[in-house]
């Protein structure tokens, strides 16, 4: 009879998660930013402080599998989450009067995401873990005929993390951890296409592939005693390898029998993404029965990034369609706290800083994020010994990012020089989480 109910409440768990895997892969779709630590947990109140060492809940199969020791019998995790971003283009003086005087709207805006986790007991050292997340990505869309339109229209991409884990606890101490990352990666991307006579409209290239990487995320849990621990991660590089045709549209003759004479009217684009690799080091503390501390450093390597700008630079002389974009490793950092307000509710917050990885005098407008700091707040509530909930949010402000494409040609021929900025970036995320203990 044992048996038996063990196995009907896992198989509860496990309709519970394939449901949220449903909700979440149709929804990450839009999912935004380039590297999130929001996904629908308790997290997203601390602003990431504590991130590798908190492992309170099944989200830990995400944040440091080893994390899975300190969690009793079998544990699922669904977050759903909102996230609206405001990046608004203002075009400045020195942006060629040819490109209009069309900002291009929010790029961003409103769309839906989260996460979904489980944790199983083998036994009380064994654990597996299983857990699916979109927290690397950006998606944008701009009006078509906006003054940056020869740069960029539509940019989408995203990796969706499928992570079956496992954790085994070597002593009372010192707990492992190790997860399987497969990433379902999906990239689309629209730039517009200046036609060289000016009685024929914009033409179009549109790039839109999928492809599948894999690595692995390995994780240390270190308890110094019951009240202070440390965690230790780190996520190995994933290559998402996006090979795309080049799809043209709305070409006009004399540029469409020039792309076809230098061999890219048809041409197969190697898109090759290589998602960083990173480290995380967190600390947690509780100090006494109301009050535990939180803290986190972490490295990322997007020097290895490797994404590319997309278009035509000169369409009478075109020779790439391609142009390599160079950033800088990144660091992490992370305060944080949770005040015990009463004996149901708990409260997180916490304030966090993320280094600029583009030069801070001109980012790209295929990619408008750099340096950022968050602000987040939480709380949590006990609803019973088997259910708790919460609700988090975190506001990442990224501050004025300038833009300072020069162009040696004019936009008769070329994408024409974009120089202006985007004022006071931001991105507010609204999650709401419920665990369940069997």
């Amino acid at each position: 009879m044992g048996q038996e109910r063990v196995f009907s409440l896992t198989a509860n768990a496990i309709r519970i998660v394939g449901l949220s895997i449903a909700c979440v892969v149709a929804t990450h779709a839009r999912a935004g930013g380039i590297l999130l630590y929001e996904v629908g947990t308790a997290d997203v109140g601390l602003a990431s402080a504590g991130y590798s060492a908190r492992a309170q809940d099944a989200s830990t199969v995400l944040t440091n599998p080893a994390g899975m020791t300190r969690l009793d019998g079998t544990q699922v995790l669904v977050g759903p989450q909102l996230l609206y971003g405001s990046v608004e283009f203002t075009a400045g003086a020195g942006t060629s009067p040819q490109l209009g005087s069309n900002n291009g709207g929010n790029a961003v805006g409103w769309f839906p995401g989260g996460g979904a986790y489980l944790s199983y007991s083998v036994s009380p050292d064994l654990k597996l873990g299983f857990a699916v997340a979109g927290n690397f990505g950006l998606s944008q869309s701009y009006d078509n005929n906006w003054v940056g339109r020869y740069y960029v229209q539509e940019a989408t991409l995203i990796g969706m993390s499928f992570l079956p884990s496992i954790a085994y606890r070597v002593n009372e101490k010192l707990s492992l951890g190790a997860s399987l990352n497969a990433m379902f990666g999906v990239l689309q991307n629209k730039v517009a296409i200046n036609n060289p006579l000016p009685a024929d409209a914009d033409g179009q290239l549109k790039l839109d592939d999928n492809a599948w990487g894999f690595g692995v995320n390995l994780g240390l849990l270190y308890e110094f005693n019951p009240d202070t621990r440390f965690g230790l991660t780190y996520n190995s590089q994933i290559d998402l390898d996006f090979k795309a045709p080049a799809e043209f549209s709305g070409l006009g003759a004399g540029l469409n029998a020039v792309l076809g004479a230098r061999g890219l009217l048809n041409a197969q684009i190697d898109l090759g993404v290589k998602v960083p690799q990173q480290v995380m080091a967190s600390v947690f503390h509780q100090v006494n029965d109301r009050w535990a501390l939180l803290g986190s450093v972490g490295w990322q390597q997007w020097s290895k990034f490797g994404k590319a700008d997309v278009g035509i630079a000169d369409t009478s002389n075109p020779v790439s369609l391609t142009t390599n974009a160079n950033f800088d490793d990144t660091w992490h950092v992370a305060l944080g706290a949770q005040y015990r307000i009463s004996e149901p509710w708990l409260l997180n917050f916490g304030v966090a800083y993320d280094s600029a990885f583009q030069d801070s005098a001109s980012v790209s407008p295929a990619l408008p994020a750099n340096a950022a700091w968050r602000f987040g707040v939480g709380v949590d509530n006990q609803a019973s010994k088997s259910f708790n909930w919460g609700v988090a949010t975190t506001y990442a402000y990224g501050g004025t990012l300038d833009v300072n494409e020069q162009s040696a040609l004019p936009p008769a021929v070329g994408r024409g020089t974009l120089v202006g900025s985007y004022e006071n970036t931001g991105i507010l995320f609204l999650t709401a989480y419920f665990n369940w203990k069997f």
